[in-house]
């Protein structure tokens, strides 16, 4: 059995280069870049809709044991992701973050 790629265990923390960042965001709709840090604010229908979705997307960070800035508002959910280990540097870890957000994000009725 082949190992998935996307298991923590085969994610590297090696910064991404420019070109690898752009392939990558292009596969993630609603995600972009605010310097060196991916970011995606999810707008919900009520505050605690877009609480569960905090807790979602905390045990899926302690999952893959990589935390992202993540702020809860009103009826709105912000992330701002970067490798610390890395020097703030984007690396796969950072994206395969955002691939599971955006995965169970419409559970929660997440836009």
């Amino acid at each position: 059995m082949t190992p998935d790629p996307r298991a923590p265990e085969s994610l590297s923390r090696e910064p991404l280069s420019q070109k690898e960042i752009e392939d990558r965001l292009a596969e993630l709709p609603g995600w972009a870049l605010d310097g060196d840090k991916l970011t995606r604010t999810y707008r919900l229908g009520s505050h605690f809709a877009a609480a569960g979705l905090v807790v979602h997307i905390a045990r899926t960070q302690d999952e893959l044991d990589h935390h992202s800035d993540l702020t809860l508002g009103y009826r709105t959910v912000a992330l701002s992701v970067h490798t610390h280990s890395a020097g703030g540097a984007l690396t796969a870890f950072d994206f395969e973050l955002a691939r599971r957000v955006e995965t169970l994000a419409p559970a929660h009725g997440a836009e």
